[in-house]
C-alpha cells in the first residue's frame, strides 16, 4: 500500500463501557475490552497490536466519520461535543467513544486531490 494524501483528520476510539456484564468472554465476539483503543485516518481502525476493530462497529463508525471530514458538528447528531460521539455496537454489547483530532492538512475534495 502505497498511502499518498496527508488525511485531514485522525480517529480514537475507545471502548469505554459495555452494556450488560463486566467481562468480553461469551459476549463480545470480537474480544473487546474497556480501555482498548484503536486509531486511524482513513483506513480501518487497527489498536496497538494490529489487531482491527470490529467489523459491525465499523459500519457505524463510517458515516460519523464522514460527518466529521464534511465539517460536521458531532453534538448535532447526540455527539458529547462536535469532536466525540458515544456509539453502541450492534449487537448491543459494547459502548465506543470515537473522537476526532483535526491534523491541519488540506481537505481532500477541496484540494483537488484526485483526478
Amino acid at each position: 500500500m502505497k498511502k499518498w494524501y496527508a488525511e485531514e483528520y485522525a480517529f480514537e476510539i475507545e471502548v469505554i463501557s459495555f452494556l450488560r456484564g463486566s467481562r468480553t468472554e461469551r459476549y463480545c465476539r470480537n474480544g473487546e475490552e474497556i480501555g482498548d483503543r484503536y486509531t486511524c485516518t482513513y483506513g480501518c481502525p487497527v489498536n496497538g497490536e494490529g489487531q482491527g476493530i470490529c467489523s459491525k462497529v465499523m459500519m457505524m463508525l463510517f458515516p460519523i466519520m464522514e460527518a466529521v471530514r464534511s465539517g460536521g458538528d458531532l453534538e448535532n447528531i447526540g455527539g458529547v461535543r462536535k469532536d466525540c460521539k458515544e456509539v453502541v455496537c450492534p449487537d448491543g454489547c459494547v459502548v465506543f467513544r470515537l473522537t476526532a483530532k483535526k491534523l491541519g492538512n488540506e481537505n481532500f475534495y477541496k484540494g483537488k486531490f484526485f483526478d
